[in-house]
């Protein structure tokens, strides 16, 4: 069974829309997300508006001629968004470390591939092409799974919240120029 990986930077990704629905729900309706249906209806509402931003980048695993995976990405937008989890990410980091680490670099939106064995291929596909190598997300501090993930291919985690909190954590890529200027845990 070949599985390819297609990368898209424009709105063709619009074309798989039911299936990026259903992928999404598969890997984030489940534990430990246990998100509900509607986010996953909200996630497609967001795709129109999403491949227009500057830097959009998607990756999408097809096998068989269904898409079993994706990653979807944007280059972040300076002033810093205050929309969704970024507030949390900004205060992790400060506004100078935000401003200079995080603003005109890839943001990784989402990553989905639950099962596939496919998550690195579909990361390191859309972060080819990073500005200068300036690949940055976030994951919650509770998913042991992805923190682990994100450790073992090469992303450095620059925020550290409360090991109990609730909190998210920021990740720069393995090309990031700031990563070793990430502070150590205590």
């Amino acid at each position: 069974m070949s599985t390819d990986i297609r990368v898209r930077t424009d709105a063709e990704l619009l074309a798989h829309t039911d299936a990026l629905r259903s992928v999404y729900a598969d890997a984030f309706c489940a534990p430990p997300w246990n998100e509900d249906e509607e986010r996953a209806t909200e996630f497609v509402d967001r795709l129109p508006a999403n491949t227009g931003r500057p830097g959009f980048t998607a990756a999408t695993a097809v096998r068989d001629g269904d898409v079993i995976g994706f990653a979807t990405a944007w280059i972040t937008p300076a002033p810093f968004p205050t929309d969704r989890c970024h507030p949390q990410a900004a205060a992790g980091l400060g506004a100078a470390y935000t401003a200079d680490w995080l603003c005109g670099a890839l943001e990784i939106d989402e990553l989905a591939a639950r099962g596939t064995g496919l998550a690195g291929d579909l990361l390191d596909a859309v972060t080819a092409h990073a500005p200068d190598g300036r690949a940055w997300l976030l994951t919650s501090v509770q998913n042991a799974r992805a923190m682990a993930f994100y450790r073992l291919r090469g992303w450095t985690q620059v925020t550290h919240p409360s090991p109990d909190g609730k909190g998210i954590v920021v990740f720069l890529g393995p090309r990031h120029p700031a990563r070793p200027l990430a502070p150590l845990p205590l």
